[in-house]
């Protein structure tokens, strides 16, 4: 690398259907991390699936016409976006809907607060 030439920070992909969420996630990752966002999961879908993908993903789950779930079901379903982790970032903290996140294979949650 060129003297003075830095290094391309990763990219997170922050997808929330509400806007203040993604600026709070923004301000708090955009030192170390390039930060993309979508308010829906299609728009999260083709962002994923452009170039360069993003490093990580921190997707909420509830938002309207395609949930959090949903997303990354077909995220995964896709040979070019399936190694990408995700992360769920979500106000919801149902032992139910832990119980789901776990049984299909995502390793991390963390909860949003109000």
């Amino acid at each position: 690398m060129p003297l003075g030439q830095t290094p391309d920070k990763p990219t997170i992909l922050v997808v929330d259907d509400i806007p203040d969420n993604i600026h709070t996630l923004s301000g708090v990752l955009s030192s170390d991390f390039k930060i993309k966002a979508a308010t829906n999961g299609q728009k999260a879908l083709q962002i994923a699936a452009g170039s360069p993908k993003p490093h990580l993903i921190l997707l909420d789950i509830m938002m309207p016409e395609m949930d959090g779930y949903e997303v990354c079901e077909k995220l995964k379903s896709n040979p070019y976006t399936a190694e990408i982790p995700v992360i769920f970032v979500t106000a919801k903290a149902e032992v139910v809907d832990e119980e789901k996140r776990l049984y299909d294979g995502r390793r991390r949650l963390y909860y949003q607060t109000d």
